[in-house]
């Protein structure tokens, strides 16, 4: 398959997905997946595909097959590797396989620390796993550096310095 038709192709199936029409774009992306079974875009957008279908458990190949190939030439972009990671992380989380979840969004967490919602979905799996600590310690941390609630900024300092101790007393 030349670089045209399959772009064409992966273009037409995330389009039918756009416009709602998901069985359509994700038995599309399946059979384009199973032709170009290395192809890192077109496994994360049959992941995609699949999850948004609540098809998790099928998602979760494709999602370790697009992160596979890495940031190497034919891998994912930067945008698709962190939607991957969170896709693949909270997917890992929604089917109870919490400890991988961890695992995964950690990655995702120290590959792009700015990303917010990363690190949100792993304070959720860091509660599952019973690390409570971690994971309120790391919403408040979010909390304090993306909050515009004038009060939250008016207690960043204490926040940020209890968080790394919720049993401190005084």
């Amino acid at each position: 398959m030349g670089a045209e038709e399959r772009d064409a192709l992966l273009s037409g199936a995330v389009s039918l997905r756009e416009a709602g029409r998901r069985d359509e774009a994700r038995d599309r992306l399946v059979a384009l997946a199973a032709r170009l079974p290395d192809d890192a875009e077109v496994a994360y957008q049959t992941a995609w595909a699949h999850d948004v279908l609540g098809l998790e458990a099928e998602a979760v190949p494709y999602y370790e097959r697009a992160l596979a190939a890495g940031a190497a030439p034919g891998g994912l972009s930067a945008e698709d590797r962190r939607g991957a990671l969170l896709g693949l992380g909270s997917t890992y989380r929604t089917l109870g396989r919490y400890a991988e979840a961890v695992t995964t969004l950690r990655r995702g967490t120290d590959e792009f620390p700015e990303d917010g919602a990363l690190r949100a979905f792993l304070a959720m799996a860091l509660y599952n796993t019973g690390e409570h600590h971690d994971a309120v310690r790391l919403l408040i941390r979010l909390l304090v550096e993306t909050s515009d609630d004038r009060y939250v900024r008016q207690y960043r300092e204490a926040l940020s310095f209890y968080a790394e101790d919720l049993n401190r007393l005084g």
